[in-house]
C-alpha cells in the first residue's frame, strides 16, 4: 500500500492464453464404419464431482479429473446436464458452453495437460438445489467407461431433450460459508498507524462508513516471517499521547459498532519474508499472538517485495486453525501481481480460496495493464481498467463474493490511478448489473462482487470523507 510519496510503476505484463481444445469427429461413410475415439483419452481418466459449499439456495461445486492411466491426456472436455431450476453461474480454471441444461466445460491454457497419475480441478457456482447428472469425460463417463467401438446405426438417431432428473429426494447440506461476521457488501480503509501529511486519527474516529478496518502495518521482527506491533511514537506525539491501551480500547469500541479491525502486514517499505517453514511457523504464531492481545478479527497480506505461496499458505492455514473460521482473511496485491494465476499473489489467492476472505487489489500505481480479454492495455484511473483487471480475477478462479476494488482516496494518497468515488462507483455497477460500463464490457456480470477498499481512511478524512460518503451508500444499492 502506498502513501503519497510513491513513485509511479509504469509497466506492462503481456500475455496471452491459448485455448488448447481437443475436437475429434467421428464419420460413418459407410455400414459397418467404426466411432473414432477422441483422441485425448486415456484408459482410466475419471472425474468426481463434490460441492465443496451449500448454503440452501445455492452452492459452490468442484470437478477433479485424474488420469489414472498411462499415457498423457492432452486436452480435456467435461459435459454434464442440470435439472430444471438449477443452473450454472460464475466459473473458474475452465472454459464453458451451454445448450440449454447441457454444459460443457474444456480447459483453459494452464490445465489442458494431464500427466499419468495427476489431476486437475475447475469449479463453479450453482444456483438451485439439483445436482449434475450425466457427466461424460472425453466422451466417456464420467465413472472411466470406454468410449464406444460399435458401428454406428445406418438411419439418424432421434433426437431427445437432455435429462431432466428429478432433484435428489434428501435435502442437500445447508452448512454456509466460513462465518466471519461480515455483511455481503464490504467497504475497507486502511488506518495509519505513522505520522504523515495526511490527518492522524484515533482508531475509534474511523468514520462509520467503514465496516473493515485494516491497521497499518505490523513490522518484521529479527525472526524471519515474525511480526510485531506498537503503537507508533510518531503518531502518539502528533495525537498528544496515544498508548498500546488506548489503541486495544478503540479495537473493542470500532468492535462494539459491529466493525471488523484486522491487522496488516507488510506495506511498500515492509520486508516480512515467509519462505521456509520455520518462517511459516513464525508468522503464523506471532499473528496469533497479536490476535489475543490486541483483538484483532483477521490478518492483511500486503507483501510489496515478493511472496512465497507455498509457505505463506502454510502460515495461514495454521493460522486459521487456531483461530477457527471467524478468522478474516484479506489481500491487497499490487496490480501486477494479479495478472496471472500463474504469479505468486494470484497463486496464494487460489490456493487458500476455501478460507479465503477478500482481495481488494491496489487498482493505482501501475501503468497500463492488460485486462481478462487480453487484448488491449487498459490505462489506469479508468472505468475500463478496473472492471477489465477485476474481471481478469472473476474469470480466472475467485468467486465474485472475494474480490474488492481497491483505489485511493482521493489527491495525496497515490501516485497514480487516482479517480473519482463516483467512477468507483460506476465499475461496481458494470461489474454486478452490466451498466455505467464503459468500452470494455465483462463477459457476465457479477452480483455477489463484495465490494471496495481504499488506500486510505486518513486520506478520506483528508478528503472530507468524500470517498466513503460516495461508495458506501452506493454498496448497499447493488443486487
Amino acid at each position: 500500500m502506498k502513501s503519497m510519496d510513491v513513485v509511479q510503476v509504469e509497466g506492462r505484463v503481456k500475455r496471452s492464453r491459448s485455448l488448447v481444445l481437443s475436437v475429434v469427429a467421428a464419420v460413418a461413410a459407410a455400414l459397418g464404419a467404426v466411432w473414432v475415439a477422441a483422441p485425448a483419452f486415456a484408459a482410466g481418466a475419471t472425474a468426481t464431482f463434490v460441492k465443496t459449499s451449500d448454503w440452501g439456495s445455492g452452492w459452490e461445486g468442484k470437478y477433479t479429473i485424474t488420469n489414472g492411466g498411462s499415457s498423457t491426456v492432452s486436452g480435456w472436455t467435461l459435459s454434464f446436464d442440470l435439472p430444471a431450476g438449477t443452473a450454472v453461474g460464475t466459473y473458474w480454471d475452465a472454459l464453458l458452453s451451454s445448450s440449454g441444461q447441457r454444459h460443457t466445460f474444456t480447459n483453459r491454457s494452464w490445465n489442458g495437460t494431464i500427466a499419468p497419475g495427476a489431476s486437475v480441478s475447475f469449479g463453479f457456482l450453482g444456483t438451485g438445489p439439483g445436482s449434475p447428472v450425466g457427466c461424460q469425460l472425453n466422451g466417456a463417463s464420467c465413472g472411466g467407461s470406454p468410449p464406444p467401438t460399435t458401428a454406428p446405426p445406418t438411419t439418424v438417431p432421434p433426437t431427445t431433450a437432455p435429462p431432466t432428473t428429478a432433484p435428489p429426494t434428501t435435502p442437500p447440506p445447508t452448512s454456509p460459508p466460513p462465518v466471519t461476521g461480515l455483511p455481503k457488501r464490504i467497504l475497507t480503509g486502511y488506518w495509519h498507524n505513522f505520522d504523515n501529511p495526511a490527518v492522524e486519527l484515533r482508531l475509534r474516529d474511523v468514520p462509520a462508513e467503514y465496516d473493515v478496518v485494516a491497521v497499518a502495518f505490523a513490522d518484521a521482527t529479527a525472526t524471519p516471517g515474525a511480526v510485531d506491533f506498537a503503537v507508533d511514537p510518531g503518531l502518539s506525539a502528533a495525537l498528544g499521547g496515544y498508548t498500546d491501551a488506548d489503541f486495544s480500547a478503540d479495537v473493542r469500541t470500532l468492535q462494539s459498532r459491529g466493525k471488523k479491525v484486522i491487522i496488516s502486514v507488510g506495506g511498500e517499505t515492509g520486508r516480512v519474508a515467509v519462505n521456509d517453514a520455520a518462517s511459516a511457523v513464525a508468522f503464523s504464531d506471532s499473528v496469533y499472538a497479536l490476535i489475543q492481545r490486541y483483538g484483532f478479527d483477521g490478518v492483511d497480506i500486503d507483501l510489496e517485495n515478493g511472496l512465497n505461496p507455498t509457505y505463506m499458505a502454510q502460515a495461514l492455514r495454521s493460522l486459521h486453525a487456531k483461530v477457527g473460521s471467524r478468522l478474516i482473511i484479506a489481500m491487497a496485491p499490487q496490480t501486477i501481481d494479479m495478472q496471472s494465476p500463474a504469479t505468486s499473489y494470484f497463486k496464494l489467492a487460489l490456493d487458500i480460496k476455501d478460507i479465503l476472505t477478500v482481495v481488494n487489489t491496489q487498482f493505482y500505481n501501475s501503468g497500463a495493464m492488460l485486462g481478462c480479454d487480453q487484448n488491449a492495455a487498459y490505462a489506469q484511473g479508468t472505468v475500463n481498467f478496473i472492471v477489465a483487471l477485476a474481471c481478469l480475477q472473476l474469470e480466472a478462479g475467485l468467486r465474485p463474493d472475494q474480490v474488492g476494488l481497491g483505489l485511493p482516496a482521493g489527491p495525496g494518497a497515490a501516485g497514480g490511478g487516482v479517480v473519482a468515488p463516483s467512477v468507483v462507483n460506476a465499475a461496481l455497477d458494470c461489474l454486478t448489473r452490466g451498466t455505467n460500463c464503459g468500452s470494455f464490457r465483462p463477459p457476465r456480470t457479477y452480483p455477489n462482487l463484495r465490494g471496495a477498499m481504499t488506500w486510505s481512511v486518513n486520506w478520506d478524512v483528508t478528503n472530507n470523507n468524500a470517498f466513503a460518503r460516495t461508495v458506501a451508500p452506493h454498496l448497499d444499492t447493488l443486487p
